[in-house]
């Protein structure tokens, strides 16, 4: 208990000195300089819009973003962008220079789902502009990337000047385990004073990580025709085993804290009269308290265990994407999340407020690190073929980061 009160003690002291350097919204929205920055985001439509339209246009599966990357940050140096570079995650990561030795990090996502890669490689032509919208697959997620240049851009032509580093960075490999965040963590968690992960204009506003596992269970047996089959059969096996787990008590007890479980996916066999070796399936499990997790992956295991004994079916759990929870004590009375409801308002939204967000946030703040999730729809049809971006949308974001960034990092 001692050793939790001094935790907390610490990061309420943190989200204190977070607060010391930051300047009233009201007092930035006043500044015709802010305002010039605002109008400006609005005239670059055109420019924003073509962007989006080229970088959207880049197949950039999780695991393989290099040339995206290499196109964000090209954009960034024209932003006027300093110290742009490029990780080996890939990220793209670039900064407008503070004082105080502090960062301000902005998160924006670089990989697709794998789907829209094939949609791309599919489409007759790349992206296209179309009224306020932005047609083609790879352009809803790109919206972001563009957003943060956007807000990039106008900081910049109004010379205005941050307490704390701004840093911009387009992350890699979202969709496979936040690869990417984590990296990006690691390199400013000891200067950070927040994160904000830009995943929409505002219309909810995340506080709090829900933790999300990703697993594939993996089943094996011997195979046979159907003549000389019978049993054990791996389908028994994953049938049994999948009936017990979605029998944990878990997601009724504590559904007040977002615990989950959910088997979606279930593989095996591909003719009619042959016994499959192997067949595999899916489980999601989730919750905002990682005691929760690990008891659903713990009855999980003794589960595929009571089943291997009873059956002779062996089963291995393969972990494919681990969301980490976590709750910052404080964080919903910060600066950074009230001020964030102010903007969002001010932008003409109604914003709802979430202690569960599962995005690039996560990883801060499972760290102890204060973090927030800004999100909206961005458009429509993500994943398909026909995928949209709005561009209102878009400069709506890009606003948002821009005030944010007045107002958290101190820029006058």
């Amino acid at each position: 208990m001692v050793k939790h009160k001094f935790l907390l003690v610490l990061v309420l002291i943190g989200l204190s000195s977070a607060s010391l350097a930051q300047r009233p919204l009201a007092e930035a929205l006043d500044d015709a300089r802010v305002q010039e920055g605002l109008a400006l985001i609005d005239d670059s439509q055109e420019l924003a819009a073509n962007q989006l339209a080229q970088i959207g246009g880049i197949i950039s599966p999780s695991g393989q973003e290099h040339e995206r990357a290499n196109a964000v940050a090209n954009l960034m140096r024209q932003a006027g962008l300093q110290d742009v570079h490029i990780t080996d995650s890939p990220n793209a990561i670039g900064r407008i220079p503070g004082s105080s030795g502090k960062a301000l990090i902005f998160v924006a996502t670089l990989d697709d789902l794998a789907t829209v890669a094939e949609h791309q490689r599919a489409a007759s032509g790349p992206p296209r502009v179309e009224g306020d919208r932005v047609v083609g697959p790879g352009t809803n997620t790109s919206l972001t990337s563009i957003a943060l240049i956007s807000a990039a851009r106008a900081l910049v032509s109004q010379n205005l000047q941050p307490e704390h580093d701004i840093v911009f960075a387009a992350v890699a490999q979202e969709e496979t385990g936040l690869k990417g965040m984590r990296a990006l963590y690691e390199e400013y968690r000891e200067k950070a004073i927040a994160f904000v992960d830009v995943l929409g204009e505002g219309n909810g506003i995340s506080y709090g990580a829900l933790g999300i596992h990703w697993w594939r269970v993996n089943g094996f047996g011997p195979p046979g025709h159907t003549l000389r089959g019978g049993l054990p059969n791996v389908n028994q096996g994953i049938a049994r085993a999948v009936d017990r787990i979605l029998q944990i008590r878990d997601p009724q007890l504590y559904e007040d804290r977002r615990t989950r479980l959910n088997v979606a996916i279930l593989n095996s066999g591909a003719v009619f009269n042959h016994k499959p070796e192997t067949g595999w399936f899916s489980l999601d499990v989730r919750s905002l308290d990682p005691e929760h997790i690990e008891s659903m992956e713990m009855q999980t295991r003794e589960i595929l265990t009571a089943v291997t004994n009873e059956l002779g079916i062996r089963f291995e759990m393969e972990p494919v994407s681990q969301t980490p929870p976590g709750q910052i004590p404080g964080a919903l009375e910060s600066n950074l999340v009230q001020d964030s409801l102010a903007i969002s308002e001010y932008l003409g939204n109604t914003p709802n407020l979430s202690n569960a967000g599962s995005a690039n946030l996560n990883v801060a703040i499972a760290g102890g690190t204060l973090a927030i999730g800004i999100s909206s729809e961005r458009g429509g049809r993500r994943g398909f073929a026909d995928e949209w971006a709005d561009i209102p949308v878009l400069l709506r974001t890009a606003k948002n980061v821009f005030l944010t960034a007045i107002t958290q990092a101190n820029a006058r």
